[in-house]
């Protein structure tokens, strides 16, 4: 899924403390945020349901701390983590502070909705927001775009929505990535000195297998990159989908647990799966740390391989570009394994057409060529909370 036509000269990822910002009609519990006296009822009619009908909810909100990241930027992508059981659901807004206008001092975008988002689809079809914009800003399915000039800090916004007689959603883990978007492919890692020869035992699992499948989420195939690779990383770590919830999985589909994760990170609005903030705020209901950031080049992403964490990267895929794939794609995700002891990248790549080849090696300089491209090098970060990361840089994008 492309996202950008460049890499970030400089990024910052924040995670934000829950116990801070402003609560209205919310309060911060040893959990996370969660509903407290519902501010008033607030009438929703989900767009993607069988019977458009709008329902009535108690409401609040929590707003973030205003975050500095310590430069201007052009893109923020956020990242969450929640529980909405029953018919709960999070509505998650964005807004940034820009430069100085017409009245000499900084002003702020009005509030951008980016998603309506539960963990499941019982009662609300995740979806992002379409036509969001301002003069200073819009969104692009999961990323905020500043518009014609850069921004010097941001806040988030999270709606909690419950029935009036239900349990509420909680709100667990907030964070996101700011960075400064270079045009044009600058600043390509190239050869390193840093070389790590070390592969991570990554299961396999191939997209194409479910071709055809569930057409209402696309079909399998060519679509199914980006929860595919989020199974493959789950497995790694041993966790997933137990068997009760995979029970409306047709009998004799393969590799069931995939279905799980399309059905889940199914951005109803997008029509794909490929939605960078749903996808890590599914990997984590199994009680992983997840996340979305970019990276500076292949030695950033080393550190996670050699802390043995595997990473999902987006990248933008052409067979001349990138010698051994067999496809096109302008964004595709898949898992980065490893590293051959010359620096080249081992992949899980669920878009194989050869399902003995799923796990490959591409050359260096062209992969890292084509992760800059597709995304600007964007990576879901995703472990179990007891596996550190690695040690930070100094402009912190982890």
């Amino acid at each position: 899924m492309p996202r950008t036509n460049g890499c970030a000269a400089r990024i910052s990822f924040r995670s934000v403390p829950l116990t801070d910002g402003d609560h209205d009609g919310t309060a911060a519990g040893v959990r996370g945020v969660r509903l407290a006296t519902g501010r008033q009822l607030l009438s929703y009619a989900d767009p993607h349901a069988a019977a458009v009908v709008p329902r009535q909810y108690v409401h609040g909100r929590w707003s973030s701390p205003v975050i500095e990241p310590g430069f201007t930027f052009t893109e923020l992508v956020p990242t969450w983590h929640a529980d909405t059981p029953g018919s709960s659901w999070i509505e998650v807004s964005a807004r940034v502070r820009v430069g100085a206008g017409e009245t000499g001092q900084p002003r702020w975008s009005r509030w951008l909705v980016i998603a309506r988002w539960a963990d499941h689809d019982d009662e609300l079809h995740a979806t992002s927001v379409p036509g969001e914009a301002t003069g200073e800003a819009n969104v692009v399915t999961d990323t905020v775009r500043v518009a014609g000039r850069v921004a010097d800090a941001w806040q988030l916004r999270f709606g909690l929505m419950a029935p009036a007689d239900a349990g509420g959603p909680i709100v667990s883990y907030v964070g996101a990535m700011a960075s400064d978007v270079a045009t044009g492919t600058a600043g390509l890692d190239g050869p390193t000195g840093r070389l790590l020869d070390r592969v991570l035992a990554v299961p396999t699992l191939s997209q194409r297998v479910h071709s055809g499948h569930y057409p209402r989420w696309g079909g399998g195939g060519d679509t199914w990159c980006s929860p595919t690779s989020i199974a493959m990383v789950l497995a790694y770590w041993g966790v997933g989908p137990d068997p009760d919830s995979l029970t409306w999985v047709e009998p004799g589909y393969p590799d069931r647990p995939v279905y799980h994760a399309v059905r889940h990170c199914w951005d109803h609005a997008y029509e794909g799966a490929g939605n960078w903030s749903f996808n890590v705020a599914y990997a984590a209901r199994f009680g992983l740390d997840a996340f979305v950031t970019r990276l500076r080049g292949l030695d950033e992403a080393a550190s996670f391989i050699d802390a043995g964490i595997p990473l999902i990267a987006s990248l933008r895929v052409d067979p001349v570009e990138l010698p051994g794939s067999e496809y096109t794609s302008a964004g595709h995700l898949m898992v980065l394994a490893g590293f051959t002891p010359n620096g080249d990248v081992v992949v899980n790549d669920p878009a194989a057409k050869d399902l003995g080849t799923l796990r490959r090696v591409y050359p260096r300089a062209q992969f890292d060529r084509a992760w800059a491209a597709g995304s600007g090098r964007i990576v879901y970060v995703v472990k179990p909370p007891d596996v550190p990361l690695p040690q930070r840089p100094i402009e912190p994008n982890w």
